[in-house]
């Protein structure tokens, strides 16, 4: 027997149950199905239970899901909890639940601030912590936030999005930092510009926007949802047994782009 034919396969994620926030639509429901396709167990998680149900439907058997307001901070242990005595331990947590804000800085309110910032922030926090508590007794696990281009460059008239997002890059590094020793590894995939429906639309409505997004990328095109997904079965996977507090750009090289 050749020793490659020894090698797990690298980039499986056979029998680890996953956890995505978001999980309903979107980027989420993409990392979902990347997920199953590698093995996993994934466990959808969000306020709309009707968008839930038809997502996990939509992927089969591999699929369960748990309504939940993650900003609702004092709920997120019994979540946890609940999740775990249906499925089993969570070994894979994906912080993709988020909300947005186009605005410009001079007219965004207090309150509105906030509502984005605890959000991406508080809640991925909270629910990070009450996942890792698990993982870290387990000395197994790995947690993905989803950031942004913002997390990375100034955009305008997103600034509460964008201090939501610059954050996820300080708690991956502090987290990879206190928990990596543990076994449980901490990055960030982020997303470039993606063609989704709801992109399709607002380029549709604003033709310059998208001739200078796709002129700052070197790929000279959008991403698809996929492509997040496979990036974050990667960071998950033993693939990237040796990776913590990275944030990976995919995004056809716009954040490096002139």
């Amino acid at each position: 027997m050749s020793t490659a034919s020894k090698i797990k396969p690298p980039f499986s994620l056979d029998g680890e149950l996953a956890v995505i926030t978001g999980g309903g639509s979107g980027l989420g429901l993409a990392i979902a199905q990347c997920f199953i396709a590698a093995g996993a167990h994934v466990v959808l998680v969000g306020r709309n239970e009707g968008k839930l149900r038809a997502a996990a439907s939509q992927l089969g058997s591999a699929a369960s899901y748990e309504t939940a307001d993650v900003t609702q901070l004092h709920l997120l242990k019994d979540l946890v909890e609940r999740i775990s005595a249906k499925h089993g331990a969570v070994s894979i947590l994906v912080n993709n639940a988020g909300n947005h804000l186009k605005k410009p800085a001079l007219e965004t309110s207090d309150p509105e601030f906030a509502n984005v910032v605890n959000t991406h922030v508080h809640a991925a926090f909270a629910l990070s912590r009450h996942v890792a508590a698990g993982m870290v007794e387990r000395r197994h696990g790995s947690i993905l936030f989803t950031a942004s281009m913002a997390t990375m460059m100034g955009i305008p008239q997103v600034v509460a999005y964008s201090a939501a997002k610059a954050a996820h890059g300080g708690l991956v590094r502090a987290l990879a930092t206190e928990w990596s020793a543990y076994g449980v590894r901490v990055n960030a995939v982020a997303p470039g510009w993606i063609e989704t429906d709801m992109n399709r639309g607002i380029f549709a409505a604003d033709p310059e926007r998208k001739r200078k997004i796709l002129s700052r990328t070197p790929m000279q095109k959008f991403g698809s949802a996929e492509d997040i997904g496979w990036a974050a079965v990667y960071l998950c996977s033993p693939a990237a047994a040796f990776v913590t507090g990275a944030i990976l750009p995919v995004d056809g090289g716009a954040s490096i782009g002139f």
